[in-house]
């Protein structure tokens, strides 16, 4: 039986990312599994994996909006910018208000240049950035383009506040925290962190991990290329295109914008590539039969 498809798993605290898809591929007996897009282990919530030949698709759900419930712990700083961190500043910031906490929030919204974290496995000169931290050594990194969508506050417990972010693919919500702590000049980390969605994928239709490896059918949790896809649109093909974009040659389209990426689909269902709109023919891009 050929396993195709994608699981949407609710990631437990404390395991990485790569945790999960080692359990993954030895519950499953499956050699290809791949995750579109890493969460810290102290992150949990919508982890994305790929099984089967989806690992060739996974550049098209890790690039998508990310929704995240996230902690910021005020007044305390950690070299990591997360609780897993050593603490390296103290500071009282009980006089910091609700309002006050808002409008330092307001200034990460939209369109930003964000300087990413030392521990980040983000490479720089052919090594990650985190061994060069574990090292001792802190290095000059390019802060990186991302788009934040939302930010809203839905609990003040100072020192303890909640914020439900809305963000692009690439956004380090540890590095939100700490700038956000910065701009109030006392001071932040992220205390807890949940993947609530990750472009089609929401937390309420995850799977736990464990649910999945005790399943007797844990297949019937894979999900199929044209849910995981969505909104890409759907392109029904006849069995002359079919064999057309099997060989690599190009079809005719019915006028869609140049660049549009679109699934297309044989008579009987069954998913044959990734297509993209050129002029007036649609060009395979991937194919999978």
């Amino acid at each position: 039986m050929t396993v195709f498809g994608f699981l949407n798993i609710d990631k437990p605290l404390g395991m990485t990312s790569h945790d999960v898809v080692a359990k993954v591929r030895r519950g499953l007996k499956i050699k290809k599994v791949g995750h579109a897009g890493t969460l810290d282990p102290l992150a949990t919530g919508v982890l994305v994996v790929c099984v089967g030949a989806a690992t060739r698709l996974s550049e098209y759900v890790m690039h998508t909006t990310k929704r995240y419930r996230a902690q910021i712990h005020l007044g305390v700083t950690t070299e990591t910018y997360d609780a897993e961190g050593e603490v390296i500043r103290h500071v009282d910031a009980s006089h910091v208000t609700r309002a006050d906490f808002e409008a330092a929030l307001a200034q990460f919204q939209g369109e930003i240049e964000q300087l990413p974290p030392m521990y980040s496995a983000i490479k720089q000169g052919g090594r990650k950035l985190y061994e060069l931290a574990r090292a001792g050594e802190t290095v000059e990194r390019p802060a990186r383009p991302v788009t934040i969508h939302a930010l809203d506050v839905v609990d003040w417990s100072p020192p303890q506040v909640t914020v439900d972010v809305v963000c692009s693919s690439g956004t380090y919500i540890r590095s939100l925290a700490y700038d956000v702590g910065e701009a109030l000049g006392v001071g932040a980390h992220l205390s807890g962190l949940v993947r609530t969605a990750s472009g089609s994928f929401d937390l309420a239709r995850a799977v736990g991990l464990e649910t999945l490896l005790n399943s007797d059918n844990p297949h019937q949790y894979l999900i199929t290329p044209d849910e995981a896809l969505h909104p890409m649109p759907v392109v029904d093909m006849d069995a002359e295109a079919v064999e057309a974009l099997v060989h690599g040659r190009v079809v005719p389209s019915a006028g869609a914008a140049a660049g549009t990426l679109a699934q297309a689909y044989s008579p009987d269902g069954v998913f044959i590539a990734i297509v993209e709109a050129e002029g007036h023919a649609w060009r395979p891009r991937k194919v999978f039969v």
